[in-house]
């Protein structure tokens, strides 16, 4: 049963169900990568006054391995894997379509496995300045008159007729392994939330807000909060509690298909729209996502451009420099927890005075400016 808004869907996931325990591979690959190191947990009390629970955190990705923003995790690892699963071939292309974020990671560690990489970017879609930083990166970058969904689906045929690794964080129906990589390379984002936390003396959040496109990251959030097992963080000391994690999707309205799908009771494509969360402007869950978000997502928010940059200029007067999708996180908390219906939305959410929460801000405004309120 869904509980639909405007702006909120509110579903009531299945408490009997959890994901499988996920191995330590990607984390262990992650920390043998050069610069590698957890990014930063920030406490933010002046937040967490404000929306009236104990404690706000925010997980900032600006510094993500020398990156502004949480896709170079997912990136190193399926472009690692892809590549040594296609290591016959030592002149293929890795192939991409992107919104912005992604296609730069993708073009950054091929180019440090010695590959070409051709990235799809649709015209207009992400700001200029993302795609001079995929050309930084040495890639070769095809602009197209195309929104994002067909994009991927250019790059998709492009690798195939070419003989290109496709490195896609998007997934459909005999396109999963190279996603489900992706997502695992996500998890390790949040084995460090969590191992951060217990250092805080903290246990695992009680709420957690997930910008979400395509629903990669969403996927390896529920992965890490519904988990058979509750324990096994970046420490090794375990986390109590993980099961009862709220999490919540923070879409754009722009292109906001993670509602419908919960209301349809299956994936739902949307038409997109012109937002400056361009790395949120994905009309189509991943089909890896979706049973995820559908037995174990709490609810979905959708935010507008104006509450995406005012969350972003809040952050900035506290110290985090955020991009708009990574604002999100902040502009969906708020619409959740002090927006209408409020006190029905904490009730569903289980958030009270005693709460803990995460906000996932997964790019720095390097990676995407923010205009002026």
């Amino acid at each position: 049963m869904t509980t639909t808004t405007a702006a909120w869907t509110g579903n009531d996931r299945d408490h009997n169900w959890s994901s499988p325990d996920q191995d330590d591979a990607a984390l262990n690959f992650h920390r043998t990568l050069n610069g590698y190191e957890p990014t930063a947990l920030i406490e933010l009390p002046e937040l967490a006054r404000e929306l009236g629970v104990a404690a706000v955190f925010a997980k900032d990705e600006s510094t993500r391995l020398g990156m502004p923003a949480f896709k170079a995790l997912g990136a190193s690892w399926a472009v690692h894997r892809a590549l040594e699963a296609a290591q016959a071939d030592t002149d293929a292309e890795v192939v991409t379509a992107t919104d912005g974020n992604h296609g730069r990671a993708v073009a950054r560690f091929a180019r440090e496995a010695g590959r070409p990489a051709r990235i799809f970017v649709p015209a207009g879609g992400i700001h200029p300045s993302a795609v001079a930083a995929i050309r930084g990166e040495g890639a070769e970058v095809v602009e197209s008159e195309a929104n994002y969904d067909q994009s991927v689906e250019a790059a998709a045929d492009y690798a195939a007729a070419n003989g290109g690794v496709l490195v896609q964080d998007t997934a459909w129906d005999g396109y999963e392994e190279v996603p489900g990589w992706i997502v695992d390379g996500y998890s390790t984002l949040f084995r460090e939330i969590d191992a951060q936390l217990s250092e805080a003396g903290h246990h695992a959040p009680d709420l957690i807000t997930v910008p979400t496109g395509v629903g990669s990251l969403l996927q390896a959030a529920l992965a890490r909060y519904r988990r058979t097992s509750a324990g096994g963080d970046a420490s090794g000391t375990g986390a109590s509690g993980a099961a009862d994690t709220a999490v919540v999707s923070v879409e754009t309205e722009a292109a906001a298909c993670m509602g419908p799908s919960l209301d349809a009771g299956h994936p739902v494509t949307v038409e997109t729209g012109n937002t400056i969360m361009s790395g949120l402007n994905c009309g189509t869950p991943s089909s890896l996502e979706w049973p995820l978000a559908r037995d174990g997502l709490d609810a979905a928010v959708t935010v507008g451009d104006a509450a995406a940059i005012d969350a972003a200029h809040r952050l900035a007067d506290l110290g985090v420099a955020a991009g708009p999708c990574g604002a999100a996180s902040l502009a969906g908390v708020r619409e959740a927890l002090a927006g209408v219906d409020a006190e029905s939305r904490r009730r569903h959410l289980g958030v009270d005075s005693g709460s803990v929460i995460v906000l996932t801000v997964t790019e720095g405004s390097a990676a995407n400016p923010v205009p002026d309120a």
